[in-house]
């Protein structure tokens, strides 16, 4: 009685199509089957009565009342003819076993009869649901093709033109006339798609554009799926082509894109990545980060702001977000609020440097688990500023990680860097100094003889340069693009892994989840796997045929020489390191080889020495010392 309760007046009025429609269908059963006295006979008010109340029960446990016609498919007709098999089934019990027998003599309804009102039922049941999804549908190409609609071509496979197409008819995607697809495959070949027709391959854009003009249907669309982005070089040949024939071309998310709606994007940088993006188990995800308090610091640039965002996409119960600069700690602020989330969000102006304040601020929160993402990471700025890059992305380090052991949590997730290994910058050997004072940290509680039980995880993870985040070369090369040129790269052969900031994140909160869970082995370090490493020439390229415009000819490439701390290529792995494939795929784990925490100990309070009197030489000595493999020039 409750659950009737909760019907809305829409399900109310299916619920009474149902019955009707049922009535109607054992009427017109009666009729075709019988006629005289064994008509009048089973036109019993009362039968026709018990069979509808009996008919309403199990349409309503069948759930028949809560599907929207205007979505309905296979799906829905399988429901239908599931209740109208119950309901044939339960008259087929009724005729042989119970009734007829002990009351006529022979059957009342007979196996023709029950085969027949099966068949009509399910007419019936479906006829109004299909004649309302029709005249949806057709309503919805109407308008999509009056005057304000773009005739649209949509490239990809079938499966994701399916899912562009389904967008347009439900009207989340508004105002496009879909006029033909463009497929690789086959298999597609001289086939339609929901009634649109496969018109070629991709190499056949413009012959097909010249077809539609000739018809007088001007295309001045296209939309691409995320099949066209598993080959970049078709994907750059594509965008050149629509540049040139004077085409909008947008993109379509996949639905393996978590949290993604079914709408149109810009094509950006990130969809021509040379390699798919990591798959990522997201319930593994949301089972990790649901119920628990976080800490992210740094939240305000964007790795951080990304880390809160899936925080709270997962379901996160509190977030306290932790920044120095006001104007980037409100801009991230207001952006997660806008998604209306049942998280508890809190955000504090706060420097990891100022020790006091960041323990006080964890203790009071008393996280479940910290993201340490604050850090300077220019590499220029820090061979200049040397000072600076050692005081946040050392001290700060430290000071985040005693101020997790104080406050309880379970983890801290140190956001590390390639250039961590055998570096040659100051920005290197510090964010590998503060990765190895949260290694020593991990291996002195894991010791059997701590009389502390294990109450906090320390690892950090290590990627490379993130498409288009603060700072990156693509935000760089896009102004350069927009300003007619040149794009300036400081050397041909430089290389650097790269990874979108939506897939990094993702794969930060899947090793913390990797670190406290039973399946995990004893290794402090965990590793991004970014495939193979991309020239920043090739990059600037790509980014330029993004554009439409061809390299060297509309937009001229300088090379400006290697800066102080760069090198031409990064390394994943120290030499002493050993890692190994873990159970989750895009990670790779690694075991190295530290100094003890006394030792740590003793050469931070040798840094902090030589911050006071301001002496480079003496911290290069604590570096190298450090860190064997570090190969910084000294001041």
């Amino acid at each position: 009685m409750i659950r009737l309760q909760r019907l809305t007046p829409r399900q109310w009025l299916i619920v009474a199509h149902d019955l009707l429609a049922t009535a109607a269908a054992l009427l017109a059963t009666f009729l075709l089957r019988f006629e005289g006295h064994e008509l009048a006979l089973r036109l019993d008010p009362w039968l026709v009565t018990g069979v509808v109340v009996y008919a309403g029960v199990v349409y309503f446990i069948l759930g028949l009342h809560g599907p929207k016609w205007r979505f309905t498919s296979l799906l829905e007709f399988s429901r239908i003819v599931r209740a109208a098999g119950v309901l044939s089934i339960s008259l087929l019990v009724l005729d042989y076993i119970i009734l007829s027998p002990n009351f006529y003599g022979s059957f009342f309804f007979g196996k023709i009869t029950i085969l027949l009102f099966f068949v009509i039922q399910i007419v019936f049941l479906s006829g109004a649901r299909i004649a309302y999804r029709y005249m949806h549908d057709a309503r919805t190409q109407r308008h999509a093709r009056n005057d304000s609609a773009s005739p649209t071509l949509i490239l990809g496979r079938a499966a994701d033109v399916d899912v562009s197409l389904r967008a347009i008819e439900n009207g989340a995607i508004k105002k496009i006339w879909p006029v033909g697809l463009l497929s690789p495959a086959d298999s597609d070949q001289r086939v339609t798609v929901r009634g649109v027709p496969v018109m070629g391959r991709f190499e056949e854009l413009e012959n097909v554009i010249s077809s539609f003009r000739e018809r007088n249907i001007i295309v001045s669309r296209l939309i691409l799926t995320a099949s066209v982005f598993e080959a970049v070089a078709g994907a750059e040949r594509i965008l050149t082509d629509a540049r040139r024939l004077g085409l909008v071309a947008s993109r379509m998310p996949s639905l393996e894109e978590a949290g993604a709606a079914l709408r149109l994007a810009p094509v950006a940088v990130e969809d021509l990545l040379v390699r798919p993006s990591v798959k990522i188990d997201y319930n593994r995800l949301e089972n990790f980060v649901r119920g628990k308090s976080i800490v992210v610091t740094g939240g305000g640039g964007s790795i951080g702001a990304e880390i809160c965002d899936r925080a709270i996409t997962f379901g996160a119960e509190r977030l306290l977000v932790l920044e120095n600069s006001e104007p980037a700690l409100h801009a991230v602020l207001e952006s997660l609020a806008a998604k209306q989330l049942q998280t508890t969000i809190d955000g504090r102006i706060a420097d990891v440097r100022d020790r006091k304040r960041i323990f006080r601020l964890l203790k009071e929160f008393k996280p479940n688990v910290v993201f340490h993402a604050a850090a300077l990471k220019h590499v220029p700025y820090l061979e200049r500023d040397w000072a600076e890059g050692v005081k946040t992305n050392v001290f700060g380090s430290v000071n985040v990680a005693d101020a997790a052991i104080a406050a309880g949590a379970a983890a801290m997730v140190m956001i590390s860097t390639d250039k961590a290994i055998e570096p040659v910058s100051v920005l290197g050997a510090t964010k590998r100094f503060a990765e190895m004072y949260c290694q020593a940290l991990d291996a002195q509680f894991a010791r059997p003889t701590n009389t502390n039980h294990r109450s906090t995880r320390f690892i950090s993870v290590r990627f490379g340069n993130v498409l288009a985040s603060n700072g990156s070369v693509v935000p760089k090369f896009k102004a350069q693009i927009e300003a007619g040129g040149p794009v300036t790269v400081t050397h041909p052969d430089m290389v650097r892994y790269f990874m979108t900031i939506r897939e990094a994140c993702d794969l930060v909160v899947t090793a913390a989840s990797h670190a406290l869970s039973r399946e995990r082995t004893d290794v402090s370090v965990y590793v991004l796997n970014m495939g193979q490493p991309v020239k920043i020439v090739e990059l600037a390229e790509r980014m330029i045929r993004l554009d439409g415009l061809e390299p060297q000819r509309d937009i001229e490439i300088v090379f400006t020489g290697i800066r102080p701390g760069e090198r031409l290529n990064e390394i994943l792995f120290a030499h002493d390191e050993s890692n190994s494939e873990i159970s989750v795929p895009g990670i790779v784990a690694a075991k190295p080889i530290v100094a003890g925490l006394d030792t740590m100990k003793a050469w931070i309070a040798t840094l902090e020495d030589g911050l006071m009197r301001e002496e480079r030489a003496l911290i290069d000595n604590v570096l190298r010392s450090a860190v064997p493999d570090f190969r910084g020039e000294a001041a």
